[in-house]
């Protein structure tokens, strides 16, 4: 019943080959929507612009290793990331996930140890790096940088709070709903989303099993909540699905 994009990667450890390597060009990001900036401050972003590195990735490279120590924060340009754990088996568990455009890790680099999750690209992605200390030596020249990062941190620390708080409050079929809701455009796109996530791996996210979500799913195909055509999936109803997934077990 639930079925994923044929490309969608086995998230296993990458190989060293599978990593992330410099891109051809060094294209620009849209920094001024990416910092929220208000004013179009061209100098802040050339700056940003200058000392970013930015990347290409294909669908299964690490990007982020707590192995690695964190000196850098991370953005995702485009393309979809999966955060989470590498086992000493060389398999990949998946706890959440990231879109592009968004930061992948804007914290960890302020603490001065290593990254907090390995993160693997589940599609081809773009990915920018910003030294901390480069960002350091620009903020007393660029006072909007500052609190345009701690925004970033706070946007960043969000969707771990709501997970903390559906894992510890939602039964099964509303940590779905939730996560849905976050991932799937409103109705209107007659083509719908592919879901480029293994089942086990979207699973592992909801702290369910792959049969009971895939229960989940026929269960809301049943209520005319949503559609589901191969690996294909549209939102029918979405009041009915934010219901669902505002409700919490008694």
């Amino acid at each position: 019943m639930f079925t994923t994009t044929a490309s969608a990667p086995s998230l296993r450890t990458p190989s060293a080959s599978r990593r992330v390597r410099p891109a051809s060009t060094a294209p620009s990001i849209d920094w001024i929507d990416v910092l929220g900036l208000v004013a179009p401050e061209m100098a802040l972003v050339e700056a940003l612009q200058r000392v970013a590195a930015v990347r290409d990735a294909p669908a299964g490279a690490l990007v982020l290793s707590r192995e690695q120590p964190a000196i850098k924060l991370v953005l995702v340009a485009s393309g979809q990331m999966a955060l989470g754990r590498s086992t000493p088996a060389g398999t990949f568990r998946p706890s959440r996930s990231v879109s592009g455009p968004a930061w992948l890790d804007a914290t960890s680099a302020w603490l001065h140890g290593s990254y907090l999750n390995d993160a693997v690209t589940v599609t081809a992605a773009r990915v920018a790096e910003l030294p901390r200390v480069a960002l350091e030596m620009l903020m007393p020249r660029h006072p909007a940088l500052a609190p345009a990062l701690l925004r970033a941190q706070a946007e960043a620390m969000n969707p771990l709070i709501e997970l903390v708080h559906d894992l510890a409050h939602k039964d099964a079929e509303g940590r779905f709903a939730a996560w849905l809701l976050r991932r799937l455009p409103a109705p209107g796109d007659g083509a719908g989303s592919a879901l480029h996530e293994r089942k086990r791996d979207i699973a592992a996210q909801l702290a369910i099993t792959p049969e009971t979500l895939s229960r989940l799913c026929a269960q809301l195909v049943r209520k005319g909540v949503i559609e589901m055509r191969g690996y294909r999936l549209r939102l029918l109803d979405v009041p009915r699905l934010a219901s669902l997934g505002n409700a919490e077990a008694g």
